[in-house]
């Protein structure tokens, strides 16, 4: 087991069709998930779920994401540390629960990063809690295989580079361009950078490989 990741941590996460259910009933209720219950945070959520609906119709995986995941020789587990109201998250969890719907190989579950910041606490991104946060586990062994997170390398860079200098872009602004980028890339980077893990997975010998030996 790995050991920062306790049966505690996997026994409450929850399974893609949980989650929406989770977050379908809490923006009914004029809530959200977290800690902090703000109008804005629920009005994100709200937005997210018309996101995550749209994504889990038109999202098509690419071929070599497919082959790195017909490759893989061991069974892996996806923890993923997200919020409901986390825009990021709603593009990218989505996609993670097409590519465990195509493989028996992959289990996706997701925990709520308030509810386990001594966990998030484990996988910080520039000393942030970002979300979301994909951690790839050895589903027999509990190894750490990798980690992926909080959003494509080339979207991260424009963060970081808005935080450092805004050049008078206005936080909503920024939060449109993010969007565009999004919708243009189609999930093109984030299935590239998973593909890039799966082969790095896929290189490793698995436990139950003899050349292991």
């Amino acid at each position: 087991m790995h050991p920062v990741i306790t049966p505690v941590h996997l026994a409450k996460a929850l399974s893609y069709g949980q989650y929406r259910s989770l977050i379908d009933t809490l923006v009914a209720e004029g809530k959200t998930t977290g800690l902090i219950q703000k109008p804005v945070l629920v009005e994100y959520t709200t937005l997210n779920v018309v996101r995550m609906n749209r994504l889990d119709k038109t999202t098509v995986l690419q071929a070599d994401l497919r082959q790195a995941l017909d490759a893989l020789r061991r069974s892996l587990r996806w923890l993923v540390l997200t919020e409901a109201w986390c825009p990021d998250s709603a593009h990218a969890v989505p996609v993670l629960a097409k590519i465990e719907e195509l493989s028996p190989r992959v289990s996706l579950k997701l925990l709520m990063r308030d509810e386990n910041a001594d966990l998030m606490d484990h996988f910080l991104t520039n000393g942030s809690r970002s979300i979301p946060k994909l951690i790839c586990l050895d589903a027999e062994t509990g190894e750490e295989l990798g980690t992926w997170g909080p959003r494509p390398a080339e979207l991260q860079m424009m963060v970081m580079d808005h935080k450092r200098d805004p050049q008078g872009v206005s936080h909503d602004d920024f939060l449109a361009d993010v969007q565009r980028w999004y919708a243009k890339d189609k999930s093109a980077s984030l299935q590239h950078e998973l593909t890039l893990l799966l082969n790095d997975v896929n290189a490793r010998p698995a436990a139950s490989d003899p050349a292991r030996f």
